[in-house]
Order: C-alpha cells, then structure tokens, then sequence
C-alpha cells in the first residue's frame, strides 16, 4: 500500500474537509450530468464527493474508495446528513480496482497521483474502469511551483522538508507539472493528443480568516501528524527543526500583509 505523507491526523481532515466540487474540481463540473456513473479515487472525509453525488444524481451512482477504512465512516455520515442514497464507499486499491471494464462515466482523483510510487500505472487502471465517452479527471499540486509572501526562511525549509519526506515516502511532490507526461506514458493519448485536455488553477489564502487557518493547519502538520513521524524517522529534520518551522508557519500567518497560493495542475482525458 503507497505511503500517505499526511497521514489522517485531525489536522489533515480539517483541511481536507474545506474541499468541495467548486472550490476543488471546477474544470470537471462542465463535464457532468444527472444519471452519470461516478468513481471518485481517494475520496477522504468524502465533501467532494457528496457534491458529486448532488450533481449526477437523484439517477447518477457516485462511488468513493479508499485504500484504508478509517475515513470512511465520516464519510458515510456525511452521506447520510445529506440524504444521499445515491452514494456509497468502498474500501479498494486504485492499482486494482474491484470493478468491470467501463463500470464509470466519469473516474476523478483529487490530490491522489502525488503520493503514489507509480502514478502511470494508477492511471490505466483508471482507464481499464471508464466507459467509451467518459472522461478521467486529475488535479495534483505542485509544491515547487507554491508562493507567498513574505518570504520567511521557515517557509522555504518547510517546502524543501516536505518535498524530501514526500519522495522518501515515494511520492512526487511536484505532481501537477507532470500530469499531461505521466497521461501520455500511460497510453491515454489518442492518435492526435487532443483528447487530452490540460489546465491549472490556484487555491489563494490571504484574508484573516484564511491565513489564520492556513497556517494554524500547517504548524499543527507540521509538528504532530504522519509528515513529522517520516521527517524524524527518516533523519531528515530533528524536533528542534520541525518547532523553528511552526513557529515560522505562526509567524506568517500573523503577518497582515501574508499572501500564499497553491498552484494545481489538472487533467481531463476524455476517453474513445
């Protein structure tokens, strides 16, 4: 099973909860209708994919996985609260998908390829499980390509910590860059490359509000989730380090002036 980076702490699903189809999943919406079939891979505490559900159903089928069960109650709540009958969740791999050839419309997967040892081989299982005229849709990070303002040092030793603790773990940190690449490698290509469909978007945090729980999220991260136990394990920061950066992360998120954006690569492949 690939290693998660974040791991589940508190932290990470409050975070991860903040997610919805508008804010995460924009360049998909157009592609959707009611009565669609949708597989959505790494579904987490499932906020995505409960608008999704909103959004094919009453008639469309919304499934989410994950690869370990944790989450999924919460996820299944959420469901619940909503009144979605439409929706269910299955504990499966992405590299062997417990489903036919062409079960889904529609196969998505938010923040899931960078953390994977082989994000190339995941997408054509994606593939395998998507019906003809459907779409597959990707969006990745792309910590390299994060900026903010101002420029403290603890930032920059954050984004170098976590991209070494996330290809420890074999993942790709600077995922979204390289979505079209790893498309191609898989064969989604048809003859022209034009149903291959590229784009990028951004996350910006800079009012009160949004830097306050942006950097509160990452301190927290940063000293007491799964990213600390790799960081320490592994030898590539010491407690004393993963401190100075919280503290840096505090200090950034006092600062009135403090502006941070997230740049997301993204992919439609449509399928023939």
């Amino acid at each position: 099973m690939p290693a998660y980076t974040h791991g589940h702490h508190h932290a990470v699903l409050r975070s991860h909860r903040s997610r919805t189809a508008a804010n995460s999943a924009a360049y998909l919406l157009p592609e959707l209708r009611p009565g669609q079939r949708l597989l959505d891979v790494g579904c987490g505490p499932g906020t995505i994919t409960a608008d999704f559900a909103e959004l094919v159903g009453p008639a469309g089928r919304v499934v989410g996985i994950e690869p370990v069960a944790g989450v999924l109650a919460e996820a299944a709540a959420l469901a619940a609260d909503r009144g979605l009958a439409n929706l269910s969740y299955e504990v499966a791999d992405v590299y062997r998908l417990p489903f036919a050839d062409g079960s889904f419309d529609v196969v998505h997967a938010h923040q899931v390829l960078q953390h994977l040892p082989d994000p190339v081989a995941a997408l054509r299982e994606m593939r395998r499980v998507t019906a003809p005229g459907g779409v597959i849709a990707v969006r990745d990070s792309d910590y390299a390509a994060m900026t903010w303002y101002p420029e403290l040092p603890e930032l920059d030793e954050w984004v170098g910590l976590y991209r070494k603790v996330a290809r420890a773990n074999g993942g790709e940190p600077d995922a979204g860059r390289r979505l079209l690449a790893w498309a191609r490698e898989a064969g989604l290509a048809d003859a022209s490359g034009a149903n291959l469909v590229p784009s990028s978007s951004s996350w910006t945090f800079a009012t009160d509000d949004e830097r306050a729980w942006w950097s509160e999220s990452w301190a927290e991260r940063t000293t007491r989730t799964k990213l600390a136990d790799t960081a320490l394990a592994e030898d590539l920061a010491t407690p004393a380090d993963l401190e100075r950066i919280a503290a840096g992360w505090a200090r950034w998120g006092a600062d009135p002036d403090a502006w941070f954006a997230v740049l997301h690569g993204e992919l439609l492949v449509r399928v023939s």
